[in-house]
């Protein structure tokens, strides 16, 4: 087994690899003067099982990077390529949903298993039908294990649990169920791209300390929204539970401005600077999790144990 990293979250990778008990292996990654990416692997890969981790975040170099990455290690003839992918971008594109516009998550899906890769890992997909986009094995990680425990440990009293939105009331849901918490839904209304009005609460949150449950949190316009709604309705505290923490463009200040009490998010995308300034946002690492299954990847071993399927996602 050897696992290389691409250059959108090296020190993940390195956590990562360091968890395995292995080094990162060696590769170098150059961008030419005019743009164009070029990549070498420094060591021999022939016959060998290689785990490719990167990220496909912004800007779309990203996702070249990983798919060169990936065409590379085919052609010096690696037995099985990985693509471990903690944050798939271009998720929440996966529908037709008006004339004229493209499904860039089925078209990422395609390109990379076009470049050659054999299988897919990644961790809490935006739409999780996007696994049936790919016709390789694909294994879903769940953020869940690694938030829920810092939240238990917290025992924070009176707690309800809210989705921000009808598309996530899955995943709060199973944050409930094993908070032993109540379920809240908001009602909202986006009335275009980056933009959300709350309008309805569904559930009770008067007096109240409340967890706000998504899977990412981008421009923060929901997210601040979710907040200030819960405010305004008499919860008491708020908290926030995000898998990645995307902070794009007026994020930091929404967030800082929104009152919430804390986000807890993890690494599966570095922290932008002026979010970390905030003082509002603490990251667990889910090193250890893609570890423990790129490791049992390579045994041919399960890896459903790693987390609790909750029968709700699958209905």
């Amino acid at each position: 087994m050897l696992v290389f990293s691409g250059r959108s979250n090296p020190v993940l990778a390195e956590q990562i690899a360091a968890q395995i008990g292995e080094p990162l292996g060696a590769c170098e990654i150059k961008t030419f003067c005019d743009g164009e990416l070029w990549v070498k692997y420094r060591e021999n890969i022939r016959g060998r099982d290689v785990f490719i981790i990167q990220s496909t975040t912004p800007p779309a170099e990203n996702l070249l990077e990983l798919l060169i990455l990936i065409d590379a290690a085919k052609r010096a003839s690696a037995r099985r390529v990985t693509a471990v992918i903690p944050y798939f971008g271009y998720a929440r594109q996966d529908r037709k949903d008006q004339p004229r516009v493209a499904i860039t998550a089925k078209l990422v899906a395609n390109l990379i298993t076009s470049a050659g890769a054999d299988r897919v890992i990644s961790m809490d997909l935006h739409a999780p039908q996007i696994q049936g986009f790919f016709d390789i094995p694909f294994d879903h990680l769940y953020s869940s294990a690694v938030l829920l425990k810092s939240f238990r440990e917290q025992q924070i009293p009176s707690l309800s649990v809210v989705s921000p939105d009808v598309g996530g009331i899955k995943m709060a849901r199973s944050f409930a169920k094993r908070l032993k918490a109540d379920l809240v839904v908001l009602d909202k209304r986006r009335p275009r791209q980056n933009e959300a009005e709350v309008m309805n609460i569904i559930g009770e949150v008067n007096g109240r300390n409340v967890l706000l449950v998504d899977d990412m949190i981008d421009t923060g316009g929901t997210f601040a929204n979710a907040v200030k709604a819960m405010v305004k309705a008499g919860a008491e505290a708020v908290y926030g539970a995000c898998t990645h923490p995307v902070f794009s463009g007026d994020a930091p200040q929404k967030i800082r401005e929104s009152g919430v009490k804390q986000i807890l998010v993890t690494d599966t995308i570095p922290l932008r600077k002026e979010i970390e300034e905030t003082g509002l946002v603490s990251v667990q690492s889910v090193a250890g999790l893609f570890a423990e299954a790129i490791k049992r990847t390579h045994l041919h071993q399960s890896i459903s144990s790693l987390f609790d399927v909750d029968k709700d996602k699958l209905m």
